[in-house]
């Protein structure tokens, strides 16, 4: 699949997402767009249609099943869906007294649940069109647990497995699946960090990167490399000999920061 026509795109009013939805704006292209805040939904939709793009917005909760079930279904049935971009998550650490379990039970719900929800509506029709694509977000912090924050670790090295197990299975089906893996982003996720974020990129980088991967259906898209490998290669040392090197991270914010 090089140029898909009809996509869906969760946490598109802010980030990654925004800037993904940008990027695939054109003339031909039907855009449906998932996000929280209706102000910053409304506006990316707008830019995205003064690029001729056929934009629905919709503002829903990735962790409502029901909810993002309709979307999904309505949206697959008004303009059968090229790509799914399963986007939206949210991002929190161990801050100062480290991490409670309602933190824990929200990183999980969106980051893993809002996949899960994002993703399942639309197998059934891509496998009976022998046709489609799926992309999960995951993270570099997916490749190896992280001291720094727990919990968002697990969720994207959940996520990661995924993806990869369903690219395995679907291949036989004519649908592809990307996971996409990236490094430090300037969006408003990496905004509440206060400590030093190598080789950041912008977010219309980074959509080009994951576009260019996913028209030639990566299995991983990850990057930067100048730290996806070392986290590669981090991430097979036994666990005794990496643990002093990652206990010295600096501790994330532990108040979770939205991609929705």
């Amino acid at each position: 699949m090089k140029k898909p026509k009809n996509i869906a795109i969760t946490g598109a009013s802010s980030g990654l997402g925004a800037a993904l939805a940008e990027h695939y704006a054109a003339p031909g292209v039907t855009l449906h767009l998932q996000g929280r805040d209706r102000q910053r939904l409304e506006g990316i939709a707008e830019t995205c249609r003064r690029r001729d793009a056929v934009v629905y917005a919709e503002m829903l909760d990735v962790t409502a099943h029901a909810a993002m079930e309709r979307w999904l279904t309505a949206a697959d049935a008004k303009t059968p869906i090229d790509l799914v971009i399963a986007n939206a998550g949210v991002s929190a650490g161990t801050g100062i007294h480290g991490e409670g379990a309602d933190q824990v039970r929200r990183i999980f719900a969106a980051n893993i649940d809002g996949v899960v929800n994002t993703v399942t509506p639309l197998l059934s029709a891509m496998v009976d069109r022998r046709h489609g694509q799926i992309a999960i977000m995951s993270s570099l912090a997916g490749l190896r647990g992280l001291p720094s924050c727990p919990a968002y670790s697990a969720s994207k090295m959940c996520v990661r497995a995924y993806g990869e197990g369903l690219r395995g299975w679907l291949d036989a089906y004519g649908v592809e699946v990307s996971v996409i893996c990236p490094g430090y982003v300037r969006t408003a996720m990496t905004a509440v960090n206060n400590f030093p974020m190598p080789f950041m990129m912008s977010a219309e980088k980074a959509a080009r990167i994951i576009a260019g991967g996913l028209a030639q259906n990566k299995a991983r898209i990850a990057f930067p490399w100048m730290l996806y490998w070392p986290m590669r290669f981090l991430s097979c040392l036994p666990v005794w000999l990496t643990d002093p090197l990652f206990s010295r991270l600096p501790a994330k914010d532990a108040v979770p920061s939205l991609r929705q």
